[in-house]
């Protein structure tokens, strides 16, 4: 059974502080985590906040967002960077681990690049999968998972009844 779940929060900044308790809870709990959890920071008035994700489960962190001006409106993330991050996940789950966190299944992931193919080798490793996602993005994540992905709530609890429960059965 792939073990594999979806959740979408709403609120600016909402999913990534979600998703970086939910790393935190089951750190807590003596489970290993592969992946990304994002912090924003330096969030000025011009420009959005500079995206930085966290590879699971200590580091590196690395700067995804570029400052491309204040009048841009395009798309902020570095994709060298991006190709930083999955390459430092990549080495990361040469190690045993439990479960595999994605801030966010986004274009790149939906275009088939980013952590696409990480995400199915976690899976192939029976690990648990979780990914944060947006609506724009949520039925391309389906398709990816077969139809098997859970939407689970943003919400911790629900998220870890939700991680319990997959890993009761199997």
């Amino acid at each position: 059974m792939m073990k594999i779940a979806y959740t979408m929060a709403h609120g600016r900044g909402e999913l990534d502080l979600l998703l970086s308790d939910l790393a935190a809870r089951l750190e807590e709990r003596g489970l290993t985590a592969r992946g990304i959890v994002q912090t924003n920071t330096e969030c000025g008035s011009y420009h959005g906040c500079d995206m930085d994700v966290r590879v699971l489960p200590d580091g590196p962190i690395i700067r995804i967002s570029q400052n491309l001006g204040k009048e841009a409106k395009g798309c902020r993330l570095d994709p060298d960077a991006m190709a930083s991050a999955v390459t430092a996940v990549g080495h990361s789950m040469q190690a045993d681990f439990d479960v595999f966190l994605l801030n966010k299944f986004g274009r790149q992931e939906a275009e088939g690049r980013g952590f696409r193919d990480l995400l199915a080798e976690a899976l192939e490793k029976g690990a648990t999968v979780i990914a944060g996602t947006n609506p724009l993005n949520a039925e391309v994540f389906e398709e990816f998972a077969g139809g098997m992905a859970t939407n689970v709530p943003a919400d911790i609890d629900a998220l870890l009844t939700w991680y319990d429960r997959v890993n009761e059965e199997g």
